[in-house]
């Protein structure tokens, strides 16, 4: 299977898919092909061709191979509410097995893809199944967004730990600030790097989600291109 990225985040609305586009476009820079995908959204606005979830849609800008957008997001919930709970109001099902079918379909479109979750680590699928399954199902190790902000220290850790004992492979995080009058900013990140074994990839400032390529260039993404070559 094609190794990528899975780019979780510690809550919804931190940055996972600003962290996802500047990483497409760091990978672009190197010369990579890189391909994208979010295999669930939930809230998305109707257009001539159907449901488009903007996150989505940001991705697709990203990318530097040819995929459609039903490619990218298979499954485009209209409902902004938690996926399983918009699967349930269409009365449809979504299985892991089922979104890895859709990931195994584009997988060889691309050297490696960015796949971007929805919401936090154990939001729910169905009434078995969660985000964390992802990646494990996808052959992706996992990477973890973490929205700097009073409270973070506790969602990150709880979060990191969570990854490790679902047995997914935590390869790095990115702390992105997203309160720039969040008191101690680089003594919270401190005591992150103290207490997560995976190694720190990034710290975004607080900056325009518009400004990509300014981002892409804080992110170590040699690191995880020589990784790939063990």
């Amino acid at each position: 299977m094609k190794k990528g990225y899975f780019i979780a985040g510690t809550d919804t609305g931190i940055g996972k898919t600003f962290v996802s586009c500047a990483m497409l476009h760091a990978f672009a820079l190197k010369g990579v092909n890189v391909g994208a995908m979010k295999p669930i959204a939930a809230g998305c606005d109707q257009t001539i061709d159907s449901w488009r979830n903007d996150d989505a849609l940001q991705l697709m800008k990203h990318t530097n191979v040819e995929l459609s957008y039903q490619q990218v997001n298979p499954v485009a919930l209209p409902t902004p509410i938690a996926p399983h709970l918009a699967i349930e109001h269409l009365n449809q099902a979504v299985t892991i097995e089922k979104l890895t079918r859709y990931f195994e379909h584009i997988q060889n479109s691309a050297d490696y893809f960015i796949v971007e979750g929805a919401g936090g680590w154990q939001v729910p699928l169905n009434e078995t199944e969660s985000m964390a399954d992802i990646p494990k199902a996808f052959g992706l190790d996992v990477i973890l967004v973490i929205g700097m902000r009073l409270g973070c220290l506790n969602h990150a850790l709880l979060t990191a730990a969570a990854i490790e004992q679902s047995g997914n492979h935590l390869v790095g995080w990115i702390a992105n600030i997203i309160d720039p009058s969040m008191l101690m900013i680089e003594e919270n990140i401190l005591t992150l790097r103290k207490r997560i074994k995976a190694p720190l990839l990034g710290t975004l400032p607080h900056m325009d989600t518009k400004e990509i390529d300014a981002a892409s260039k804080k992110l170590d993404v040699d690191f995880l291109l020589e990784l790939k070559k063990l």
